[in-house]
């Protein structure tokens, strides 16, 4: 009798063993699911992030989603003069280190200008753009307009965004701006810079510089670089003798410097444009 009971007492308790262990591999089990499922669904919000900002992020630059309906076509085309005016800048700015371009308002002084130095990147002969120009502007004033210096200088270069997205391409010009490709910056930023080889240089509304600015301007350019000028002397939004009128009289004859100046019938901006010059300035 004694020795049954024992025989119960064992089998009581492996049952009782087998039980907890039962439960503990149970427990265990149930925790190992909960975790697997924990790591699921952290996968796929990991992999749903990461989808999203590819897809916000990663676009290629060259995608046609990038060009918006207001950005110009781009065009494959080499420039083309329309005067005969504008073919012997064009020739000018490609022949000479610095080149100014002076006169009226609508002649392409700007256009061309910006065309050839998009066209020099494309092709790999200059690494850098760098467009400046003073920050003078009739009755305004840099402090007026929202954002950082960045931000309020940005809308000084829209002139020349329309021209380098029809040579290059929107997508290709955000990717240049981003990585100092294309460098927009005002003209007081231009102080103590060397203009190296590699670049190609834009001042525009340069009638709005100061003597001591376009010394300043001019003395920045190194060997073998590129320079172009632009402004309209009679436009002048400073008080005083301004820096393109000045440099222009002190720069004639000297070695691979030239001043083309566009007249009154070489704008090719519109016929009313011609006519209203002749109004303002008769």
């Amino acid at each position: 009798m004694a020795k049954r009971s024992h025989v119960n007492c064992s089998a009581n308790r492996r049952k009782s063993n087998e039980g907890r262990k039962s439960k503990k591999h149970h427990q265990h089990h149930h925790q190992h699911h909960q975790h697997q499922e924990h790591t699921d669904r952290q996968g796929y919000a990991g992999r749903h992030s990461l989808r999203q900002s590819a897809d916000i992020y990663t676009l290629p630059l060259t995608s046609t989603q990038t060009e918006t309906a207001y950005s110009p076509k781009r065009c494959n085309r080499p420039l083309e003069a329309k005067t005969p005016a504008q073919q012997q800048y064009i020739n000018a700015i490609k022949s000479n280190c610095l080149t100014f371009g002076i006169g009226p308002a609508g002649t392409g002084k700007s256009y061309c200008a910006a065309a050839i130095a998009a066209d020099a990147l494309q092709s790999g002969q200059i690494e850098r753009i760098i467009l400046t120009r003073p920050a003078v502007e009739a009755g305004e004033n840099l402090g007026f307009l929202p954002g950082d210096v960045d931000e309020k200088f940005a809308v000084y270069i829209e002139a020349f965004r329309d021209c380098l997205n029809e040579r290059l391409g929107s997508g290709a010009v955000d990717y240049f701006l981003r990585h100092g490709r294309i460098v927009a910056a005002p003209l007081a930023f231009m102080r103590g810079k060397t203009f190296g080889a590699d670049s190609f240089v834009i001042l525009d509304e340069a009638q709005n510089t100061s003597v001591a600015q376009m010394k300043m301007f001019l003395t920045r350019i190194g060997e073998d670089c590129k320079v172009v000028v632009n402004g309209d002397v009679d436009q002048s939004d400073i008080r005083g003798k301004n820096g393109l009128a000045d440099a222009t009289s002190r720069v004639r004859g000297l070695p691979s410097v030239y001043v083309h100046e566009f007249e009154r019938d070489d704008i090719v901006r519109s016929g009313l444009v011609r006519h209203l010059m002749d109004r303002y300035e008769t």
